[in-house]
């Protein structure tokens, strides 16, 4: 491998790179902000040196027998860009995440690349790769900088609330804005939640953020300071049950206690699978009496994503002999293929691929080639890949129907119990409030041990198996529950 070529820093396209150096070593390339977010998550993993390279849009880097080159993008990230790989066959282009917005935060220098897109196209590309998130949409995605707009309205109209906002911690354009309203409302900012404060200081270290030298105080000084006097950027839109906003909605917070005086802005949307857990959030929100602003009520978020219309001028430009539809659940990349074959792509050369899959490119066609090992590498704690299918599965059980221990004591001497069984419920039922029911299961398993013989008694595998069967079908029979049963057997 070559090198590790990086579109953006956000967490879904850095965040296994730690995990991949363990195993392997390589340089990796991205853009100053990209790196800059990298190297906090290196840190945290002590991994030591670590061969990182700062590009910037418009770079190119020679490896092995392909040119990289950066094209600047749009996204809900500063220094986002495309990759144009340029190839013996011709260019690949691979799109990032981006949207086609024509007023970003930071100015006309932020500006998708148009211009280089489609100078690559003219060029001849042999493939594209491109994002799919927001393939559903129709339209265009708005400006970032009409969330800049709502922020003044909310800022104008709540002078004497206090205003939370939570937003992504890597939207340093949203922050940005959230910023200038604080500032020209004569508010304090406050910032809350790890991710959120790594993600800032790295922004303000590398110029990516303007901020006047006392807007930003820390969280021990807010008692200085009246109610309308300060604004709260927090993690959490997405309703983590350790983040910040979540917290403060429970009242688990040691410095934000919620009143009715709060004004709390969501600016975000929530990602597909995650909207119960933001809707029980505003709930708790709204019961401590505060105002919740979230976006069905007002815009205050845009996605960092293009709609139809944004990928349909995209796919005008590039014009990509092969199309791969990617960044998205199935839906999505059938609806990409669908367009993709409206804007004049032969359907046979438009591949929709399953993680794992091989597409090879020659001069003369593209096929399916083979399949390499994927899947999902579960990091639990320390342990790393350790968590298999049985332990899910135990887990999954425990969490659900709870444990039931039974413990013995055998005499090994006279080949009968001498202790027991005593019952021990976890996550079942609370044993002082269920004395019937577990003195129901000790004469099960007592049965189960009269109708034993000797050699049973002696074959603890056939005694355990036994006794599970007996109590499993009881309980079930008796609660329509299925715990967990594990037998313990001492021998003396």
């Amino acid at each position: 491998i070559k090198g590790l070529v990086l579109t953006h820093g956000h967490e879904d396209h850095i965040g296994a790179i730690p995990y991949i150096l363990q195993k392997i070593k390589l340089p990796i390339y991205g853009t100053p902000l990209t790196i800059g977010l990298l190297e906090n998550k290196l840190k945290e993993h002590h991994l030591g040196k670590v061969d990182l390279n700062i590009v910037h849009a418009g770079d190119n880097i020679k490896l092995g027998k392909m040119e990289v080159e950066w094209i600047r993008v749009n996204h809900s990230i500063p220094d986002s860009c495309a990759i144009a790989l340029k190839t013996p066959l011709g260019y690949v282009y691979h799109s990032g995440d981006f949207k086609v917005d024509f007023t970003p935060i930071s100015n006309a220098k932020g500006v998708i690349d148009l211009q280089r897109i489609s100078q690559i196209g003219e060029k001849g590309v042999i493939a594209m790769i491109g994002e799919s998130t927001n393939v559903l949409r129709e339209g265009y995605t708005m400006s970032e900088s009409k969330v800049g707009e709502t922020f003044n309205r909310i800022f104008s109209e709540k002078r004497t609330n206090r205003i939370i906002i939570a937003t992504f911690a890597s939207n340093v354009h949203r922050v940005q804005q959230i910023i200038n309203a604080a500032e020209k409302f004569k508010r304090k900012v406050i910032l809350s939640g790890r991710s959120m404060v790594n993600v800032i200081e790295t922004a303000r270290r590398l110029h990516y953020l303007d901020v006047k030298k006392d807007t930003i105080i820390d969280i021990k000084d807010i008692k200085n300071y009246d109610e309308g006097e300060l604004v709260f950027i927090t993690t959490g839109t997405q309703g983590e049950p350790m983040s910040a906003l979540t917290r403060i909605a429970y009242g688990e917070h040691r410095k934000i206690h919620l009143t009715p005086n709060d004004v709390i802005i969501l600016s975000a949307t929530p990602i597909p699978g995650n909207e119960t857990d933001v809707t029980k959030v505003i709930n708790k929100l709204l019961e401590s009496g505060a105002e919740v602003i979230y976006e069905s009520l007002t815009e205050i978020h845009v996605s960092g994503h293009a709609c139809q219309e944004e990928l349909k001028l995209i796919l005008n430009l590039v014009k990509p002999k092969y199309f791969i539809p990617a960044h998205g659940e199935i839906r999505h990349l059938y609806k990409h293929a669908e367009i993709a074959e409206s804007m004049g792509i032969p359907k046979d050369n438009i591949f929709v691929m399953d993680n794992g899959n091989v597409l090879e490119i020659s001069q003369n066609d593209a096929k399916f080639v083979a399949d390499v090992p994927s899947g999902e590498i579960l990091i639990d704690g320390l342990g790393i890949g350790d968590v298999g299918n049985i332990v899910l599965r135990d887990r999954k059980h425990l969490s659900e129907d709870g444990l039931i221990i039974v413990v013995l004591t055998v005499s090994k001497e006279k080949m009968e119990v001498v202790s027991g069984p005593d019952i021990i419920s976890r996550g079942f039922v609370y044993v002082r409030e269920s004395g019937d029911l577990i003195e129901d299961v000790r004469n099960v398993v007592k049965k189960t041990l009269d109708r034993c013989d000797r050699r049973e008694v002696l074959d603890w595998s056939l005694l355990k198996n036994n006794i599970k069967d007996d109590l499993k079908s009881f309980l079930f029979h008796k609660t329509k529950r299925n715990p967990m049963i594990l037998p313990i057997i001492m021998e003396i």
